[in-house]
């Protein structure tokens, strides 16, 4: 396992380049503070380098909430955002949820869909992204890797990639929640009766439980890993 010295890229670190990205972003975004002791933990315990937008994130931010903290994209935690890169992946002491091996889980959104990068447990182990999506209870392959998927969370459409679930009125209910909370639907987005929003009503969970009952919904319908 390398050392923290080790992973801290002095030489080319990836941060003046992400906060480029983060200067002519699109869509609003905030920049959590980070503590500089638990994002030296982080980083030793994802261990990555700060050469990468992986690493750069991890070790410099508390995390990134975009669209008023619609999506939520993790770093290494704070008293905003309680959950990290660390936790969320079980890497550390402070476990968020259960171990997610073969797979990274770099961020989430307000309607309890997760984000994650393949280590061979959702496609062939090549660090692409993947999306958990709440109204089909499937990983969906984006096509892209880290970068890409952190260009498209600053720049991209994000209205258009959530369509009709975001509903009248999302601005005003994001306010209401915490980012370690998402949207618990009923009925929920995957079934017939879920389809139609104006039927649906929302509270405010925990994420993990979201991930949770969702993964197992997930399994007991037709055996989706993990």
């Amino acid at each position: 396992m390398r050392t923290l010295k080790e992973l801290l890229d002095t030489a080319s670190p990836a941060w003046p380049l992400v906060q480029e990205w983060l200067a002519s972003a699109s869509n609003p975004v905030e920049v959590l503070p980070r503590d500089e002791d638990a994002a030296g933990q982080v980083l030793h315990q994802l261990q990555v380098t700060t050469r990468s937008p992986l690493g750069a994130v991890a070790y410099e931010t508390g995390g990134l909430l975009v669209d008023q903290g619609w999506l939520r994209i993790l770093g290494s935690g704070g008293a905003r955002m309680r959950g990290s890169l660390s936790s969320w992946n079980a890497l550390g002491p402070h476990q968020a949820v259960a171990s997610t091996q073969g797979m990274l889980l770099v961020a989430h959104d307000a309607l309890g869909g997760f984000f994650a990068l393949d280590g061979g447990a959702l496609g062939e182990g090549r660090g692409g992204a993947f999306y958990f999506a709440p109204d089909s209870l499937k990983w969906e392959d984006l096509g892209r890797g880290y970068s890409d998927l952190l260009a498209f969370f600053l720049g991209g459409d994000l209205s258009g990639f959530y369509g009709d679930h975001r509903g009248a009125g999302w601005s005003e209910d994001i306010s209401r929640l915490s980012p370690d909370e998402g949207f618990s639907m009923h009925p929920p987005l995957w079934t017939a009766e879920g389809k139609d929003l104006a039927r649906v009503s929302r509270r405010p969970v925990p994420m993990t439980e979201l991930l949770n009952i969702q993964l197992e919904f997930a399994r007991q319908l037709d055996g989706t890993r993990p």
